[in-house]
């Protein structure tokens, strides 16, 4: 081409609006476009690119029926608009110079169409089309047009047909449609335009006529129309009607032979091209009608691609291929015979594209390679054209090579831009292509937007993209800042594309890495962020579970934080599992998967993922059903001997879960009661085993297996195997004397197991004889169980003794002798020099000499010594009792010991001591009782320690002496300190020289400030040990603050804060409703540590002011208003009224007169009673008549009283105190009951320890006492009434 063909981009403008169409074509084509093709992206920034002409919309072959039919048209795109041209027949056509024709024209579009009235002058345009389409980039050609003319088909005179034939014979009815270029479509009607009934006897053929296999009396009507429709000019021609008449036959109708009616004959050829639509028809005559199958003779008849029609007298191929051609068959048979015909289907096939050269951009000096590639039957004939133009017709270039279909242009420039044609022939017809080979040259772009962020996974492959684009292709580089040499790491790989891989990523290649374009000032930048693998901390086990429990996998995996929550799913045998919300089979909880109820069906892998937005990690666990063992079966016994058998089995079904072991069991048939016990375990492996036999046994044996799950059942049971008898095969054990009685030897041991008896007759043998002057015979007898007596042994002698065991078959193996003794004695003498060593106050050192050893008559077990205190050294120690009771300590002391430390002893207190000695069957007498004194020692702490602060700088302590003084007490030792926050004050002492002085006040004390003081007492030993209270002192007591209030319908509940370290202060509550205009009221004296008041019997729905007086001084004040509604004055009702007042009186007068006379007339039959009892003897339970009764009417408490003391004294003192109680309406019980409750409260805060005397009398604000409470204790009510 003369021009060259250079685009003008801007490499950061944005793409021309007309671009798109084009962009969109070429991806739509590109099938599998050359490796040196353009690609404009489309975001590639260009301005107004120019485009080839591209056909858009191809001129179509069309018959002409009338002169609106000739319309000719063609469609193209390109920039710039293309310019049309046509050929006619291969000659140059010029629509717009022939006045009969009109042209319009457009963008892009061209048509032109005849101006002519009459179908004569058309046929001067009959003819082959082609469009060509040209700008400067080249030439676009159309496919090829063919236009021809035809006559519409018209109705034509005929003549009526009337047809007769015989019942039973065939017939054809003749359509004849008018001859056309156009197919007919045949419709056989009635005259009132009802198709006629087809049927597998009746069918319409390809040819339009009517086709009767045999005819019936039905068939006969006179008016069987043929109509003929014509789609393309919208006619339907109705033919003459046709009158068939079936006459009966002569004689009688027989049946008929199938013979073919269309086609004749035993064989016809069709020909057909592929893709279009081939039909094959067998019409069949005969009586009765025949049935029609249809084979295929050189294979198996394909039901995909044919289908069976008009009753199965047609096969329609639709679509046929080259696969289709071959021999098919029609096979007719009735009762009387059958009929074939064969087919012979040659399909051949108009040209048609196997590969198809694409539409590309190129850069200058590039290789194209156009593949073209056709098929056909017969083969097509393949050509090339430039721009229309024939290859062979343009002038030849070097460059320009054929290779087969292939049409390769190397070295490319811009003259080589052009549209090329590549066309297929054959007899069958003639397919183009256009293909655009455009060369251009573009400048480069970053198509990557800059300052992307990249986010991988450790281990991931990551990769960086950095699009270009630019023609040629531009070069990229890739740098980093934490690498000077990227390329050189093996991990790292730059892509085609411009992208850069790095493979197995970690947390080093971190950082920003630049895409630059070499030679330009062209880059954008990348961050890269690597996170960490997600992992899975604790996956899904192996788990073996029984049928009906519950599976728990567990998944606890560790992900990144940045990649957020992750998202658990779980998978059985690789399918997904959701939550059952109807049956609960599948529970999700956290990390956990629950399987309810396992049962055969829940077998499988189970998959749990954890997946997040980058990265998925996945382990998996198996779930197996398992359970119990089935039992062994088919239990033998073999090689038996005397001592042994071997007893082999079959193993059971394990489900699933290995045998860990085999557990054998016997059970004695002579002794049945002892049940199955078990012999011997083997290991899960072995199916046999050598069993040790006892003699003198019947044995039966079963097995059972043991899993991880549990034990099976046992198994059946072996047969009887029994084992002859034998002598002993040991002797019983623990052979020992147990010698109880004086001058008696008694032997005893360990009873044998009957299993050890080897043999019947089975006895033990008993032999004795003493240690030290026997000799060398031994006594014997014999007994059958233990224990044996031997008499008039004396006492305490040693003996050897031994057991044998013994039965018919001879004696077990000689015993080993052991050393027993005869019966012991108490000991007959008392330990000697016993003395006592005063080590402090509370420890003694007593000694004594050793025991004659002949004199214990038995084994010495050790010495008992016996302390016992008889009293303090005070004989008068506060008034404490001077005699008290004795308290006897007992020490034992082993057989060896001739001394022995006690400690823990009462100072300053007179102690007896005597010392024994025992054996196992007593002690022997005392010795003689050593009396002692310990010294003095310090004493215990002080009982109790009570603070009291009379004043905000005072502290008063009392105190009770030490219960145990230890000695003689000589004053006191008080320590305090003051408690500071960081570290105490030094401590400060105040020595007390007078040991009856109980009380000291301290003054000068830090009110602000706690304390810690620590009493002692004191003897000539040293101070004792203390006891420590904490304290404060006191404040003044002022009116509570900060008073919360809550209202009622009729009271007010008043609370506050009691100030701990302050007095009680005494206050009131004045109070005043405001729409009443009374005076004020006032409650009784409240105290400021009571917390809490209840204001009573206010009016529902009233205003109130409240003041609260402490010393004639308002100090709080406050409004409120009562819930509910005012009660407002009743109005009178007839209640109220004078009548119904004096009614009411009247009848209650009457009722109490008629109680008085009934109360008359009991007393008289009462008096009656006691006065027969008078004159009647006097029975034992007879009391004399007591002062307080009145004669014989006394009354029944008094009566009840005296049964109660003669009976339980003790209950009829409850009973008074009850009495006196519940007849107390004054209020002294609730008195009671509230100081006893103060008590408890002050007893939190100081509880002191009671002395003696404390025991005697009660404390002095006891409610037994009666004492008045003052309104400053903390024992007020918390509910009083108001007082007016």
């Amino acid at each position: 081409m003369p021009h060259t063909q250079r685009q003008q981009v801007d490499s950061r403008g944005q793409c021309s609006s007309r671009l798109l169409p084009l962009l969109l074509f070429l991806l739509s084509i590109a099938a599998r476009p050359s490796q040196t093709a353009i690609h404009i992206p489309s975001n590639y920034h260009i301005s107004d690119l120019k485009r080839p002409p591209v056909i858009t919309m191809q001129p179509e072959s069309v018959t002409v029926f009338s002169v609106e039919d000739l319309v000719m048209s063609c469609e193209a795109s390109s920039n710039p608009p293309p310019i049309f041209r046509w050929t006619k027949d291969g000659e140059e056509f010029y629509p717009a110079n022939d006045p009969e024709l009109k042209v319009t024209e457009d963008t892009g579009s061209f048509a032109f169409y005849t101006l002519s009235n009459t179908m004569d002058t058309l046929k001067q345009y009959q003819g082959k089309y082609v469009c060509y389409a040209s700008n400067e980039l080249g030439t676009a050609v159309s496919n090829e047009a063919i236009l021809s003319t035809d006559v519409p088909p018209t109705q034509q005179k005929e003549k009526k047909v009337t047809v007769k034939s015989e019942l039973g014979s065939s017939i054809v009815l003749k359509c004849n449609p008018p001859q056309s270029s156009m197919e007919p479509i045949i419709h056989w009607m009635d005259w009132k335009l009802h198709h006629i009934q087809l049927s597998h006897r009746v069918v319409v053929g390809k040819d339009g006529n009517l086709y009767f296999a045999h005819l019936t009396t039905e068939d006969s009507r006179d008016d069987y129309t043929c109509n003929v429709q014509y789609l393309a000019t919208r006619t339907i021609l109705a033919k003459e009607p046709i009158t068939l008449t079936v006459t009966p036959s002569n004689s009688l109708v027989r049946n008929k032979r199938p013979q073919m009616m269309r086609p004749t004959g035993s064989h016809s050829t069709y020909h057909a091209l592929r893709g279009q639509t081939l039909e094959l028809e067998c019409i069949v005559q005969g009586l009765p009608t025949p049935d029609v199958l249809w084979l295929r003779k050189d294979g198996e008849l394909s039901e995909s691609r044919t289908t069976k029609e008009m009753y199965d007298r047609r096969l329609r191929f639709s679509n046929i291929s080259e696969s289709d051609g071959g021999e098919y068959q029609c096979r007719a048979n009735n009762s009387q015979g059958k009929i074939t015909h064969t087919y012979t289907v040659i399909v051949e096939a108009a040209p048609y594209w196997t590969k198809e050269p694409v539409s590309q951009l190129y850069a200058p000096g590039e290789t194209v390679r156009l593949d073209c590639q056709a098929d056909g039957i017969p083969s097509p004939t393949m050509s090339w054209t430039i721009n229309g133009i024939p290859l062979s017709e343009t002038n030849k270039d070097s460059r320009r090579t054929l290779k087969g279909g292939s049409l390769i242009l190397n070295e490319v420039n811009f003259g080589d831009t052009a549209i090329y044609q590549c066309q297929a022939s054959n007899k069958h017809g003639t397919i183009l292509t256009n293909t655009n080979v455009y060369v251009i040259e573009l400048p480069p772009q970053i198509l990557t937007e800059d300052g992307n962020s990249y986010t991988f996974i450790e281990g991931q492959k990551a990769l960086l993209e950095c699009e270009t684009f630019g023609s040629p292709k531009p070069k990229v580089i890739w740098e980093s800042g934490s690498t000077s040499s990227l390329l050189a790491d093996p991990r790292v790989n730059l892509l085609t594309n411009g992208g850069l891989e790095i493979f197995n990523v970690t947390h080093d290649d971190e950082g920003l890495y630049t895409c630059s374009i070499q030679n330009t000032n062209l880059s954008v930048s990348a961050e890269l962020e690597v996170l960490n693998r997600t992992v899975i901390l604790t996956p899904p086990q192996a788990l073996k579970v029984q049928p009906g429990n519950t599976a728990i996998f567990t998944c606890v995996a560790l992900v990144d934080p940045k990649l957020g929550s992750p998202q658990i799913q779980w998978r059985k045998n690789n399918q997904k599992l959701f939550e059952s919300f109807t049956d609960e089979k599948y529970t999700f909880e956290g990390p956990d998967l629950i399987i309810a109820n396992v049962g055969p069906d829940d077998e499988g892998l189970y998959t749990c993922q954890v997946i997040t937005r980058l990265d998925m990690a996945e382990v998996s666990g198996t779930l197996t059903l398992c359970d119990r063992p089935d039992p062994p079966v088919l239990l033998q016994l073999t090689d038996s001997k005397h001592r042994s058998v071997t007893l082999s089995w079959t193993p059971g079904d394990d489900h699933n879960s290995p045998v860990l072991e085999y557990v054998i069991e016997f059970e004695d048939q002579d002794l049945k009661e002892r049940g199955w016990e078990g012999l011997k375990r083997v290991r899960g492996n072995m199916e046999h085993v050598s069993l040790p036999l006892w003699p003198y046994m019947s044995y039966r044996f079963r097995v059972i297996a043991i899993n991880d799950v549990g034990k099976s059942d046992p198994s059946k049971p072996s047969e009887v195997c029994s084992t002859p008898a034998a002598a002993p095969d040991n002797n019983p054990e623990d052979v020992r004397s147990e010698s109880t009685d004086p001058d008696t030897l008694l032997i005893t041991w360990e009873e044998m197991d009957k299993r050890n008896f080897n043999g019947p007759d089975f006895k033990y043998k008993v032999l004795w004889r003493r240690v030290v002057g026997s000799g060398p015979k031994w006594h014997t007898n014999y007994t059958t169980a233990p224990p044996f007596f031997v008499s008039d042994v004396g006492n305490f002698s040693a003996f050897e003794i031994k057991v044998q065991a013994v039965n018919e078959k001879g004696v077990g193996p000689e015993a080993d002798p052991v050393i027993g003794y005869s019966g012991e004695d108490v000991p007959l003498e008392a330990p000697m020099d016993v003395g006592v060593v005063l080590m402090n106050s509370t420890t003694i050192k007593v000694t004594w000499a050793a025991i004659n050893r002949e004199t214990v008559r038995g084994h010495l077990l050790g010495y008992k010594i016996y302390l016992t205190r008889t009293g303090s050294r005070n004989h008068h120690h506060r008034g404490r009792r001077a005699k008290e009771p004795e308290n006897t300590l007992v020490v034992e002391t082993g057989a060896n010991e001739e001394k022995k430390l006690i400690s823990d002893l009462r100072p300053y207190s007179h102690y007896n001591l005597a010392v024994t000695v025992f054996n196992s069957k007593g002690e022997g007498p005392a010795s003689d009782t050593l009396s002692f004194k310990t010294h003095e020692g310090v004493p215990g702490p002080p009982m109790s320690l009570v603070l009291d602060s009379p004043s905000e700088t005072e502290m008063s302590l009392h105190w009770t002496p030490p219960s145990q003084p230890n000695g003689v007490l000589i004053g006191y030792l008080l320590q305090y300190q003051q408690i500071v926050e960081n570290d105490d004050r030094p401590m400060q002492v105040e020595k007390i020289d007078d040991p009856t002085v109980t009380r000291l006040t301290l003054k000068n004390l830090d009110h602000h400030s706690h304390y810690r003081f620590y009493l002692r007492g004191r003897t000539a030993a040293g101070d004792g040990e203390p006891i420590m209270r904490m304290g404060a002192t006191t404040l003044d007591g002022v009116p509570p603050a900060n008073i919360t209030v809550s209202v009622a319908e009729k009271a007010v509940n008043l609370s506050w804060v009691a100030k701990k370290r302050h007095r009680n202060v005494s206050f009131q509550i004045h109070y005043l409703r405001k729409n009443e205009g009374e005076k004020w009221k006032k409650t009784e004296k409240l105290n400021s540590s009571q917390s809490f008041y209840q204001l009573q019997g206010l009016t529902p729905g009233s205003h109130y002011r409240l003041r609260f007086i402490y010393n004639n001084n308002t100090f709080w004040e406050t409004h409120i208003e009562t819930e509910g509604t005012e009660v407002t004055e009743v109005q009178p009702s007839f209640a109220t009224q004078g009548w119904f007042i004096g009614v009411v009186s009247a009848i209650v007068l009457l009722l109490l007169i008629l109680l008085i006379l009934c109360f008359i007339k009991r007393s008289k039959g009462g008096k009656y009673s006691v006065k027969d009892k008078e004159e009647g003897p006097m029975d034992s339970e007879a009391r004399p008549m007591k002062d307080e009764t009145f004669g014989e009417y006394r009354s029944l408490d008094s009566d009840i009283e005296e049964k109660c003391m003669a009976s339980h004294p003790s209950l009829c003192e409850e009973s008074k105190l009850c009495s006196e109680d519940n007849l107390d309406f004054n209020g002294s019980s609730v008195l009671t009951t509230e100081l006893n409750m103060d008590e408890s409260l002050v007893s939190q805060f100081s509880r002191p320890s009671e002395g003696p005397d404390a025991l005697h009398a009660p404390p002095d604000n006891s409610p037994l006492n009666h004492t008045t409470v003052s309104p400053a204790t903390n024992g007020m009510p918390n509910s009083a009434t108001i007082l007016d």
